[in-house]
């Protein structure tokens, strides 16, 4: 099941919010969780029991940290809880890669090593089990502590706003949360406003530019017209198909009284890699930074180090997202750009529209190999946008660029460019500090509800016109 699908929206989400508003509060926890099981199980409910298991062992172990505070059997205990948890995310994504890699030493392919059959990868696992690794070390770390309620955690490692493609939350921010949360009409309201953009930026814009990308990188040794306008088109798609689950993730949460922390800040408008990954997918960089990169030394050791340091965790986190060289290639490109960015001082350079401009670039480049299937289509797409497979479109590929396509690439530039405007003029007409933490009263007046009811119908029409279209980040 996923957000924008008509299962989803008019008939899941309507039965649980009702379900969720009858039932009292000190049983909410249980009834998130069997949403939650239910939702992630209607993929495949084999895999759930994967899901049960990971939350069973991380939450035994957790105490027996707890139990131990500051001792030798309480890093022990950490250590075993860590190291299952990266055992199921080693089995079921990375054996593949392990396997096929070690067949091509050889020459051959696993058929040839005799081995026929193939782990299929379990949608979110590389999620959920970031947050049982993130909750282990923070108990162990005394920065949690285990709650009373199993059904707490297990729904909070379940909890289906989250659980597929994120935003990677962490136990000790959500903990107060599950013992309290705040519910008003208001908080709904702008949860169901933040949904529908969410909805729409998927649906509407990157659902609508994906037959671009996907023509772009189906053609070998694209042109140079068709690898640019793939390459931008395939940029634009991955933002919005992302940020729109992050929002839509962050609506249901405040449907349900929940509050998550900002997943995007207009990264494309960075002046910097640097600055860039504190825009883009925040919640990874920020797990990336306390679980890897801090306790590897971070900056605090010699500038050597640091530089190995931002390349690993890098590197790591390219594999993170998928079992593939071409992963790997890319956390190498944006590890070594931040590595050069603070052994040369570029970070901390004014900002620029050249810079910017130069940063776009260095993204889009690394968001080549990260769509590239194989790293010698990566390579091959690379010729096109240096202009060596020609320069011009090939009549039989021309006819199979929609004007859709082409309009809904100029409109996706132009929501991303504008995109910083129009979130500063929401806040400064709408925001309410003085709200319960603050909200958006986006229902107190008419236009914003009127345009939020327009996204809503729009993307509800388009998808009753079009395929099934998974979010992308479901296949990491």
């Amino acid at each position: 099941m996923v957000f924008s699908s008509e299962t989803f929206l008019f008939l899941f989400l309507p039965l649980f919010l009702a379900l969720y508003y009858l039932t009292p509060f000190r049983f909410r926890s249980a009834l998130i969780l069997a949403g939650s099981y239910l939702f992630y199980g209607w993929w495949r409910f084999d895999f759930l029991a994967l899901l049960i298991l990971t939350t069973i062992w991380t939450y035994g172990i957790g105490h027996l940290v707890a139990a131990h505070p500051g001792t030798r059997p309480a890093r022990v205990w950490c250590g075993v809880g860590v190291a299952g948890c990266l055992a199921v995310l080693g089995v079921f994504k990375y054996l593949n890669f392990f396997i096929d890699s070690f067949a091509a030493l050889f020459g051959t392919t696993a058929a040839g090593l005799d081995i026929h059959w193939r782990l299929i990868l379990p949608i979110g696992v590389s999620f959920y089990v970031f947050h049982c690794i993130s909750y282990l070390v923070d108990v162990y770390r005394k920065d949690a502590r285990p709650p009373r309620s199993f059904f707490d955690f297990a729904a909070f490692i379940a909890l289906f706003p989250q659980l597929v493609s994120g935003p990677i939350l962490r136990f000790k921010d959500l903990a107060h949360q599950f013992e309290h949360r705040t519910h008003s009409p208001q908080l709904f309201a702008d949860g169901m406003a933040r949904f529908a953009v969410g909805l729409g930026k998927k649906v509407l814009i990157a659902d609508s530019i994906a037959p671009l990308a996907d023509l772009a990188f189906a053609t070998p040794d694209p042109s140079a017209p068709l690898a640019w306008a793939g390459a931008v088109a395939y940029m634009l798609q991955l933002y919005f198909d992302f940020s729109g689950y992050s929002d839509m993730a962050m609506g249901l949460g405040l449907m349900m009284g929940f509050r998550f922390r900002e997943n995007f800040d207009t990264p494309y408008i960075s002046a910097s890699i640097t600055e860039f990954w504190r825009r883009w997918h925040i919640s990874l960089s920020v797990w990336l930074r306390d679980y890897l990169y801090i306790p590897l030394g971070g900056n605090r050791i010699s500038g050597r180090r640091t530089y190995v340091n931002l390349l690993t965790v890098m590197v790591l986190g390219g594999l993170w997202h998928g079992a593939n060289w071409t992963f790997v290639l890319w956390g190498i490109w944006h590890g070594g750009w931040l590595a050069a960015e603070r052994g040369l001082g570029w970070a901390m350079r004014p900002r620029t529209a050249g810079r910017v401009a130069a940063t776009l670039i260095v993204v889009l480049v690394g968001w080549v190999v990260f769509r590239a299937a194989t790293v010698p289509q990566a390579l091959g797409f690379y010729a096109g946008l240096l202009g060596l497979n020609g320069l011009a479109l090939a009549p039989e590929l021309a006819v199979q660029i929609t004007r859709e396509s082409l309009a809904v690439l100029v409109l996706g530039i132009t929501v991303a460019a504008a995109e910083p405007l129009l979130i500063r003029a929401v806040k400064e007409r709408y925001y309410v500090p003085s709200g319960p933490a603050g909200t958006l009263a986006v229902s107190d007046t008419l236009v914003p509800a009127l345009a939020t009811a327009v996204i809503f119908a729009l993307s509800v029409m388009r998808l009753a016109e079009q395929s099934f279209s998974p979010f992308l980040y479901f296949q990491f």
